[in-house]
């Protein structure tokens, strides 16, 4: 009996280990675009491949599982995506994927077009990249930069 009086103190001690592992502590990595390539086009539709970066801050290595993105240029929304091909970002390192984009971005072109194709346009990529492990499953980003149409 006097074993059961401890029990209490014991599954709040469990629950706040269980608690230091979900606030882990991790910095959201950084996202980036490395390039883009126009691979065709036309007024009403872009098929663009992306090339991003993923920059881990961290102290572990994050097995990526997929990234879901937004990607404004220019202020106007030009595609959304997600990546499902799992890969792992070292820690303190980076790694790179391809993604395949179609995009409308009539206005964007029209604008690249009135100003020169190697005019640096400014980009927004905000999502979500989702952990293949750990209590903390979805790590938030929202990034911001420029890049050259090619």
């Amino acid at each position: 009996m006097r074993q059961l009086r401890f029990l209490p103190m014991l599954w709040t001690l469990a629950a706040l280990a269980g608690c230091a592992l979900f606030v882990s502590g991790l910095v959201p990595p950084r996202v980036s675009i490395v390039n883009v390539h126009v691979r065709r086009a036309d007024f009403w539709q872009q098929r663009l491949r992306v090339r991003v970066r993923v920059s881990n801050p961290n102290d572990l290595d994050l097995g990526v599982k997929r990234v879901s993105y937004v990607l404004d240029i220019d202020g106007q929304r030009i595609a959304t995506g997600i990546c499902a091909q799992g890969f792992t970002v070292p820690a303190h390192g980076t790694a790179e994927f391809d993604t395949q984009v179609t995009a409308n971005m009539a206005g964007a072109l029209l604008t690249v077009l009135a100003q020169g194709h190697n005019r640096p346009m400014h980009y927004r990529l905000r999502g979500r990249v989702e952990l293949s492990r750990g209590w903390l499953r979805s790590l938030p980003f929202d990034e911001r930069g420029s890049l050259t149409l090619r």
